[in-house]
């Protein structure tokens, strides 16, 4: 399958690199409006080919992503100084405005991955704008919060002693501030995560649990502060779930999509544990929250509608 990345900077370029290294797709086309970028991203992963999984890897027009089963969608622009997060959002909405019909063209029955931020409140522009083109929404899936889950079950993993493969849990919501790091399903070996913790003789203590919060929800914030951007984890992320796609795995991931309604708030996007397959997002399951959590995903949920309500499409 030919899989297009549309945004040619570090989220692109990392998700294409990722798919190299994973064998994800047959070849890939990247695209972006600094043609010279996306040739010097192609030819530099290219490069990396004889290391990882032989493909194609090259930069092109839009017209290049015939056949594209996957669409990556890693353009936009950065914030202004002293520009609003809605005017923000106003401005990348008018860029996908232009670029989901020119992929479309190309690629009429591509699946788009949607990576630019805030990534919950553009998947829903994204959704909007390629419905008006006959795709379903399905057919959108935002990278929400899989990278988020990704450093919970990464950082319970290291508190247990275990690999993160063994423990399952999620995070709900906003890929942002106001996420749920579902702790009541939380497991490991099918225990709950403390009970797991206490026989492993690895007690989980409120403290902890507070530090585990605490590192989930300011990663990229102290990534951005050391590095000023994140890139590795999100392209990994992207690569995952081009690769559950590709392969029709029917794998449950914690990704966004535009959902008919979530604790009682209507039509938004945020992330849910979700089973992706070659159509895109197959079904969606609701986990069982408890009182604090169901509180917390619709204030999320109310959080990212009111962030769409302002956007002028």
């Amino acid at each position: 399958m030919r899989i297009g990345i549309v945004g040619a900077g570090f989220v692109g370029s990392a998700a294409a690199y990722a798919m190299v290294m994973r064998g994800v797709g047959s070849d890939l086309v990247i695209v972006d409006k600094n043609a010279a970028l996306a040739d010097a991203q192609a030819r530099d992963i290219l490069h990396a080919t004889p290391f990882s999984h032989p493909m194609p890897v090259r930069a092109g027009e839009y017209s290049d992503l015939n056949r594209a089963g996957i669409v990556v969608l890693a353009a936009g622009v950065n914030q202004k100084p002293g520009e609003s997060r809605l005017d923000l959002l106003c401005r990348n909405a008018e860029i996908f405005a232009d670029i989901i019909p020119e992929v479309l063209k190309a690629a009429p029955d591509a699946i788009f991955l949607v990576a630019t931020n805030p990534v919950d409140v553009i998947t829903q522009i994204c959704t909007v704008i390629a419905a008006r083109h006959g795709v379903p929404s399905c057919r959108v899936i935002g990278s929400g919060t899989i990278l988020d889950t990704a450093r919970f079950r990464a950082l319970l993993a290291q508190h247990l002693g275990v690999s993160p493969k063994s423990v399952h849990a999620h995070v709900l919501g906003e890929h942002g501030d106001s996420e749920v790091l579902h702790w009541s399903q939380a497991r490991a070996g099918g225990l709950p995560v403390v009970e797991a913790a206490n026989q492993l003789n690895r007690p989980m203590c409120a403290a902890y649990r507070d530090v585990i919060e605490d590192e989930v929800r300011c990663a990229a914030a102290r990534i951005i502060k050391g590095k000023g951007a994140t890139w590795y984890g999100i392209g990994a992320g992207l690569a995952r779930l081009a690769e559950c796609i590709v392969n029709n795995e029917r794998a449950l991931m914690t990704c966004s999509m535009v959902t008919p309604e979530v604790v009682g708030v209507q039509d938004v996007a945020l992330s849910l544990p979700r089973m992706i397959g070659s159509g895109g997002v197959v079904d969606t399951l609701m986990p069982d929250l408890d009182v604090g959590e169901t509180a917390c995903l619709q204030r999320s949920a109310e959080i990212l509608r009111h962030a769409f309500n302002g956007v002028r499409l």
